[in-house]
């Protein structure tokens, strides 16, 4: 069964009454048909691969005339035409800083990529001090980069090779929204707005702070700051309907969460988390609520599953599906599509449980395929059909 609803929510509820009993079969049955989600293409998903070769990818942006770029990790930006062919590393990128969970990173094509042809991209970028998560900006001439230079870079620079986030996602105004890690070893900072460590950062397309920002104008503030308290965001996306920005971050040993990211709220990291302290499993902080910080709208304990790429199925190739989230896991190593309710997330189902692959992103094409980019050394481009 891949419908994981509705069994931890009915015995958390009959616990919280002070009333554990054991629940019929035929009830527990029924409770699962209601709140479970639609069966629509579970059983007739058809995983196409549609290119290989591909070393640590990070992530993948679909292009309007079927080509695809994705980024590896190693500092490499590769074009993926039509066919499945995999180009060279287009050359003309910054210098990236290429060291643990950290190197070349998100990559996403503007909006009006027809006409402008402009490209966005998130890396490690190394100086004084070690490195920091960047946003650099090109343009894509056929196969070449033009244009390539760096609009936006995370202060203070780091001595760690850990949680450099990091999704790009662009809003309705034009302007982007940017996921930006803890550094793991400055977390603390995170509950600061004076700097963009765990931050969800705004900015727009030249680098510059817009100015509805929340924190534009106060004293000790960093003006592109979007939101804070963050710990490592590795999945991003914009609602279709309301235009606001989901995203998922990896906690701890669990914690990992989904988000309604909202300007100049904070998320709560480290304060408040349901991660526990790695080997020890001591707490880290208190679960919540607490006044002042928002709570996730789904979080996994005790089990971290390491959600990765994020999208809304926006398309109707899959019947019943379309306002789905899905999210693709690395440490799950699955395909998970959340039903939404509003701002709610009402369930949860698992796909592609025997795939055996760390699912790193999950983008919806220009045809309405879902596509998913997977993380080994030998990572594949697949189109889910069914």
């Amino acid at each position: 069964m891949n419908s994981l609803f509705a069994p931890s929510a009915l015995f958390r509820s009959v616990a919280r009454a002070g009333r554990l009993r054991l629940v019929p079969l035929a009830a527990l049955a029924a409770v699962l048909m209601v709140s479970g989600p639609a069966p629509a293409a579970a059983n007739a998903l058809k995983p196409v691969t549609v290119a290989r070769g591909l070393a640590n990818a990070w992530a993948l942006a679909p292009l309007p005339d079927g080509r695809m770029l994705v980024t590896e990790r190693a500092g490499r930006l590769r074009l993926v035409d039509a066919q499945g062919r995999v180009s060279e590393p287009l050359a003309g990128l910054p210098a990236i800083s290429v060291t643990g969970q950290c190197g070349l990173l998100d990559v996403v094509a503007h909006p009006d990529f027809a006409r402008n042809g402009l490209i966005f991209f998130t890396f490690a970028e190394p100086g004084e001090g070690g490195n920091s998560t960047a946003v650099g900006r090109a343009r894509l001439d056929g196969s070449r980069l033009v244009d390539v230079r760096t609009i936006f870079r995370q202060t203070p620079k780091v001595d760690s090779r850990l949680h450099c986030g990091s999704r790009i996602v662009f809003g309705r105004d034009g302007h982007l929204w940017v996921g930006l890690g803890d550094r793991f070893t400055r977390m603390q900072d995170a509950q600061h707005p004076s700097n963009h460590i765990g931050k969800v950062v705004r900015i727009d397309i030249e680098g510059k702070a817009p100015a509805d920002n929340p924190f534009v104008g106060r004293a000790g503030s960093a003006p592109e700051v979007w939101s804070l308290g963050h710990r490592n965001i590795q999945g991003a996306t914009m609602h279709p309907e309301t235009g606001a920005l989901w995203a998922v971050e990896h906690g701890p040993q669990g914690g990992d969460e989904v988000n309604l990211v909202q300007a100049g709220r904070n998320y709560g990291w480290p304060v408040i988390t349901y991660g526990r302290n790695y080997v020890t499993g001591t707490r880290i902080g208190e679960e919540g609520p607490r006044d002042g910080m928002e709570m996730p709208l789904k979080h996994w304990v005790p089990t971290s599953i390491a959600p990765s790429g994020l999208v809304f199925l926006t398309s109707d190739r899959y019947p019943g599906w379309k306002g789905s989230l899905f999210m693709g896991t690395l440490r799950g190593q699955q395909l998970v599509r959340l039903t939404v309710d509003g701002n709610r997330v009402t369930g949860e189902e698992r796909l592609l449980e025997n795939l055996g692959e760390r699912i790193r992103d999950v983008r919806q094409g220009p045809d309405g395929w879902l596509y998913l980019l997977t993380d080994s050394n030998d990572g594949r481009i697949i189109r889910l059909e069914r």
